[in-house]
Formats: C-alpha cells, sequence, structure tokens
C-alpha cells in the first residue's frame, strides 16, 4: 500500500479489502429486498454512537449513491458509503439468532473495543 498523509490521502485511491456477507447475512437480506421490488439492497454505513463512538446503521435504499461500494452475494446486495469503508474494511457481515431475537452481527476487525451492550464499537 502506497504511504498517504494526511494532504495526500484519498477515499478514492484507497485498495479495500471489501466487505463478506455469510450466507445467512445473503439470505436475510434477499428476503428484504423480496418484500418491496423497488428496493435494490441495504446500505450499511457508520455513524457516531453509543458510549464506544461508533455504530452501523443499515437502511434499505431504493437507489444507491454514485460514491458506494456495493458487495454482492447470492442475489444479496450490500452497499456502503466510501467515507465509511476505512471504519468496515474488513468486516464479516452475518445474520444470526441471539436467544429469540435474529440481529446482523459485525465481525469487524477494526474494531479495538465494544460498548457492554453491542450498540457501538470503538477503534
Amino acid at each position: 500500500m502506497q504511504s498517504q498523509n494526511v494532504e495526500t490521502f484519498s477515499l478514492d485511491e484507497n485498495v479495500w479489502q471489501g466487505l463478506t456477507l455469510t450466507e445467512s447475512a445473503a439470505a436475510h437480506i434477499v428476503r428484504l429486498m423480496q418484500q418491496d421490488p423497488e428496493v435494490q439492497g441495504l446500505r450499511l454505513s457508520v455513524k457516531q454512537s453509543g458510549c464506544a463512538g461508533f455504530g452501523y446503521v443499515l437502511d434499505m435504499i431504493k437507489q444507491p449513491d454514485a460514491d458506494e461500494q456495493v458487495f454482492q452475494r447470492d442475489g444479496a446486495r450490500l452497499y456502503v458509503p466510501l467515507k465509511a469503508m476505512p471504519f468496515i474494511d474488513g468486516t464479516e457481515v452475518d445474520y444470526v439468532h441471539e436467544g429469540l431475537n435474529q440481529v446482523f452481527k459485525f465481525n469487524n476487525p477494526k474494531a479495538q473495543h465494544a460498548c457492554g451492550c453491542g450498540e457501538s464499537f470503538g477503534l
């Protein structure tokens, strides 16, 4: 990877590892997409949130933005804004059963810590 400082760093020129979807996550995204034929996929973004610093945000989208990366598996499409990539590059997105609940789980190698409730993470 080319060394970049603040003056030369460019999101567009970075080489990203990308995100991966598990079979379970892909199947659930496809089910969500089938509920509304206009939905193109899910958007995964990051916002400042919680006690650890950042939270994941998932939204169903009908039109992806021009600057978004798309990650696909088995018909599922996950869109990620370019500005979120430094926070979640390399993340595996899973869909799991936790007790009586079913939730998306983010296995993010960049996350150094998480809050006790699991709603936010820190880098």
